[in-house]
Formats: structure tokens, sequence, C-alpha cells
């Protein structure tokens, strides 16, 4: 990630937490806080629409649609993910830590040692 797409997602990300219900943002005045105040079900049902959304604009792209609006809906679910991981008391620095331990190995590998993690949990 530049500098500047870090920058971007810490100044949204902070805007998220100061609108969160226990910062005293509104729910009256403030989508985040609607969001956050409705509880997971609302702004998980908007993260699986938006990802339904970048498929359908990917999918028109492979078609002569325009290519922008991948980005578009992409922005919004990266945006909703946002409200998710701040309602967790997560942060995009936790994403990129995990992108970065990920760095250099194989997603092959990864998800292999995923599963193997998940077996030995799943015995004990």
């Amino acid at each position: 990630m530049n500098h500047s797409t870090q920058d971007t997602l810490d100044r949204l990300f902070a805007v998220i937490e100061s609108r969160k219900p226990a910062n005293g943002g509104d729910p009256d005045k403030s989508y985040v806080s609607r969001l956050l105040h409705k509880g997971p079900n609302s702004f998980l049902k908007k993260i699986g629409e938006e990802a339904t959304e970048v498929v359908m604009a990917a999918k028109d792209a492979d078609h002569g649609g325009d290519r922008q609006k991948i980005v578009n809906e992409m922005a919004d679910l990266w945006f909703h993910g946002l409200v998710a991981l701040a309602h967790y008391g997560l942060t995009p620095q936790d994403v990129a830590a995990e992108l970065a331990r990920r760095e250099g190995i194989s997603g092959i590998e990864e998800k292999a040692l995923r599963k193997a993690i998940n077996r030995e949990v799943e015995k004990s």
C-alpha cells in the first residue's frame, strides 16, 4: 500500500471510529452511526450486497462495461468492511499485518496451513 492509500484508509477509519455511538455518533445524522447502532446484521448485509455488486460490475466489465464501476463498488465494499472492523475492535492495520504475514507465501500453502491449524483446534 502506498503512503497516500494508507493515509486515506487511516483518515476514513478515524471518521468511522468517531461515528461509533459509544463515541457520540448520532444515528439520526450519520450513516455509519446508524449502521453501528442497528448492529452487525445491518453492516454485514451491506458487505454481502456490495460484494455481489463488485462481482456484477466485474462481469459487466468483461463484456465491455465501465471498469470504473468495479472501483466504485469496491470502494463501497471496503467502506463497509471498515465499519465491520471498527465494530469488532479491529483496524486496517490488523488487516495489513495479516497481508504482510502472508507475503511471499503461496496461496495454496497458506490455505493448507490454515486447514491444518483448524483441524488441530477441532481435535482439542
